[in-house]
Formats: C-alpha cells, sequence, structure tokens
C-alpha cells in the first residue's frame, strides 16, 4: 500500500508541476522519483545508485540514438528536403484526393521532422491547395494534423517512440514495422473523420506567400536520409527473427552492426549532409543547423533520462510485486498502459511526457501484466503511443499551434483536434488489442 500511495503522489507532483507549475519536465520528473524513493522507505545509497544506473544505462541504449534521429529532422527541415518529399506526395496522389494527400504528408514529415515543425512547414501549401481543390480547409487541416499525431507517437525514429522502446526493451525493427501497420489503419478512422466531420466547418483563411522553392534538393537525396536507416534497422530485425536461421549466414555480422539503430541512424545523419546546397559553418558548426539539433535534442534526451531514472527507482521499490500481488485475477493486459498513457496526456499536454513516463512506470512490471515477451513489448509500446494522443487540448502546445496558425477558435480546436485525436487513439488501440490476440 505504501508504494501505490507513492506512486500515485509522484504522478500528482508530475501532473502538478508540469501542467500548472511549468516547470520543466527534467526537473519534475528526477525530484518525482528521489521523492517516491524516500516515500517508501529506500535508503540513501540505493536511491543514488537508482538515479545513476536509471540514467545512465538508458543513455546508453538511446541518448544518441535519439541525437541523430534530430539531426536527420533538422537538416531535412532546413534544407526543403522535407518540403521536396511533401509536394512529391501532393503530386502523386493529386489535388482530387486533397484529404488522403495531407494526412500521408503529415504522416511522413512526422517521422523525421517535429510534428509543430511540420504543420507550420506545410501551412501554406495546405491553404493553397484547399483553396484550389475547393474544399474545406479546416478538413484537409484535420487531416494533416492526424497523420502528423500517428507517427509522432507510434513509429520511429520519432524521439517519444524511440525512448520508450528502449526503456522497456522493445525490438526497435518491430516497433518500426508495427507501428506502421497499426498507425495506418487507425487512420482509417481518421480519414473519415476529416473528410466528412471536420469539413463542415468553415474558417475564413488567406493565401498566404509560398516559400522560395529555389535550389531545393533532389527527391532521392531527400529520401535517403529517412529511408536507409528504416531499412537496415528492419533488416536487422529479420535477421535476428527466432526460427528463420540466418544469423548463421555470411552477411550477418555486416547487418547486424549497420543495423544496430545507433549505427544505423548515423548513417542516415551522414547521409543527411547530402541535402544542403553548401556544406558550411551554417550546417556543421555549434551555432549552425548541427547545434541547433543538440539543442532540440538535448531536452527530449534529459526528460528520457529522468524517466529511466523514475523506473529504476520503482524498480529498486519491489513495486513489480505489488502490482504483481495487486493485479492477480485482474487482466488489464495492454488497457493498463494505454489508460496510463491518455491520463498523463491529458492532464500535462506532452505526449513525448506521456510515452516517457508510462513506459517508465510499466517497464518493472510487463511480468506481472504478461507483457514480457518480445512481441508483447512491441505491442505496448504501440499501447502507450495509442494512450499518448489521447487527446489534445488546451494544454497541448501543438493544439496552440494549430489553432493559432489556422485561426480556430478553442471551440473549432477542440472539435477537430481534440475530437479528432481521441477517434485515433481509441481506433489504434482497438487494432493493438486485436492485433495483440491473433499474433501472441
Amino acid at each position: 500500500m505504501v508504494q501505490i500511495i507513492a506512486l500515485i503522489s509522484a504522478l500528482a507532483i508530475i501532473i502538478l508541476g508540469i501542467a500548472k507549475l511549468k516547470i520543466h519536465p527534467f526537473f519534475v520528473l528526477l525530484l518525482a522519483a528521489i521523492g517516491y524513493g524516500f516515500l517508501t522507505g529506500m535508503d540513501a545509497q540505493l536511491i543514488l545508485d537508482s538515479i545513476n544506473y536509471g540514467f545512465g544505462d538508458l543513455m546508453s541504449k538511446i541518448g544518441l540514438i535519439i541525437f541523430f534521429g534530430v539531426v536527420i529532422g533538422v537538416v531535412m527541415e532546413k534544407s526543403g528536403g522535407a518540403l521536396v518529399m511533401a509536394n512529391s506526395i501532393l503530386r502523386l496522389i493529386g489535388k482530387k484526393s486533397i484529404h488522403l494527400a495531407m494526412m500521408l504528408t503529415g504522416y511522413i514529415l512526422s517521422i523525421p521532422v517535429f510534428a509543430d515543425s511540420a504543420l507550420l512547414m506545410m501551412n501554406s501549401l495546405n491553404k493553397v491547395l484547399s483553396k484550389k481543390a475547393n474544399v474545406s480547409y479546416a478538413g484537409t487541416t484535420a487531416a494533416l494534423a492526424l497523420g502528423l499525431t500517428a507517427t509522432h507517437v507510434m513509429v520511429p525514429p520519432t524521439p517519444g517512440p524511440i525512448a520508450a522502446a528502449g526503456i522497456l526493451d522493445a525490438d526497435l525493427g518491430s516497433v518500426i514495422g508495427w507501428g506502421v501497420v497499426v498507425s495506418i489503419l487507425s487512420l482509417s478512422t481518421c480519414y473519415i473523420f476529416a473528410k466528412k466531420f471536420a469539413s463542415r466547418i468553415q474558417i475564413p483563411y488567406q493565401i498566404e506567400p509560398m516559400v522560395n522553392s529555389s535550389n531545393l534538393p533532389k527527391l532521392w537525396k531527400s529520401l535517403l536520409a529517412l529511408i536507409i536507416p528504416i531499412l537496415l534497422i528492419i533488416l536487422k530485425s529479420i535477421f535476428d527473427y527466432p526460427g528463420l536461421g540466418l544469423k548463421n549466414h555470411f552477411p550477418y555480422p555486416i547487418i547486424a552492426f549497420l543495423g544496430t539503430p545507433v549505427i544505423a541512424l548515423l548513417i542516415g545523419a551522414i547521409l543527411s549532409l547530402l541535402l544542403p546546397a553548401k556544406l558550411d559553418e551554417k550546417v556543421y558548426s555549434a551555432t549552425g543547423w548541427l547545434g541547433e539539433a543538440l539543442k532540440i535534442s538535448a531536452p527530449i534526451i534529459l526528460i528520457t533520462g529522468a524517466g529511466g531514472i523514475f523506473g529504476k527507482m520503482l524498480q529498486n521499490s519491489g513495486m513489480a510485486e505489488v502490482i504483481t500481488d495487486g493485479l492477480s485475477g485482474i487482466q488489464l493486459g495492454l488497457f493498463l498502459p494505454f489508460l496510463l498513457a491518455a491520463c498523463l496526456k491529458t492532464a500535462q499536454g506532452s505526449s513525448t511526457v506521456a510515452l516517457i513516463t508510462t513506459a517508465s512506470i510499466i517497464a518493472p512490471i510487463l511480468p506481472a501484466l504478461g507483457l514480457d515477451n518480445s512481441i508483447l513489448k512491441t505491442m505496448t509500446v504501440l499501447a502507450i503511443g495509442a494512450g499518448s494522443a489521447v487527446v489534445s487540448h488546451a494544454n497541448d502546445s501543438f493544439f496552440w499551434v494549430f489553432t493559432q496558425l489556422t485561426g480556430m477558435t478553442i471551440k473549432q480546436g477542440n472539435q477537430i483536434q481534440t475530437a479528432g485525436t481521441l477517434i485515433f487513439g481509441t481506433t489504434a488501440m482497438l487494432v493493438i488489442f486485436i492485433i495483440s490476440q491473433i499474433i501472441d
């Protein structure tokens, strides 16, 4: 009972600190973890060990992975590579299917580029195409935003899913593969919502000047930095899959090295440097694009490390045994991580914080929930991702970017973004549950 009360108190501190007091999530998670340790009677040395090993062990797995992923995104955005990909998708699908085009564009762009930045980057183009196709700007914006949300919470190398996969020790290639399947299936309901319901809302808007598209990189260069790392990671997962016997084949040592996430994403970061028209200090200096990537990734890495400390503190306090006893006879399974992530997302606003915090809490109790085999670890990451989308409202920074950029009222934002993320998250959880019943 002491551990449960301490955990509830720690979660209350996290939500209050981030949502109300506006304290940086790293400090809130760190202090909540330390407070939890003392409340549960852990001695000072064990608390210090939990801090050091919780942070250090997790950073050794995913610290560089997150940084290299951010580098790819920043370079693709700054060089125009992301815009080239977006334009190619829109040309391929055509203006007649503008909702599908915007959803797919958002879906792909949000893998390397942060959702807020991708929405800012695509807004002018979205307005122009909505005008030309004579469709509701609200509907196309809903499709774009929900496409952005889907990969933001489910598909690495987006930082949140990478962090959750690292904390839960889930295979990254499996998370990528199943994340794509689940998120695409889940967007089917979002497509209907955007086209049939969000499109009923009319928003007055003005066409803005388009970004200068001169000197943009070639499409094939833009795709290399994104596709090659993902293919290498997935290929390694295939070679590692039990029963296939591929580990004895000649290429395995090479594939095992290149497909290790930190090497694969390093290769992607190097390939992204082919995109700028000129590779100079503007790109590689401390004040250039790589320096900006470091500034963007540092808070994410620190928050993830603090989540690792929280998880290690829970593990060392004996929380797993408490949960095992408490959940005996109750089969919550994948719904517990989903509901916990949804509560944290709704309460404090950040999907990334919800992903990291939930994964940290769930990691020590995976065996108690019956989720400790390889495929169910993957499904747990995705269930947390689904929960971390539910729901985007006034305490979410993306909600304000969404409404202020488009000129929507708060009511319209709730009708479109809040309702849309609820539909996506609940649909995704249903898809995950069905898949888990079939493949487990």
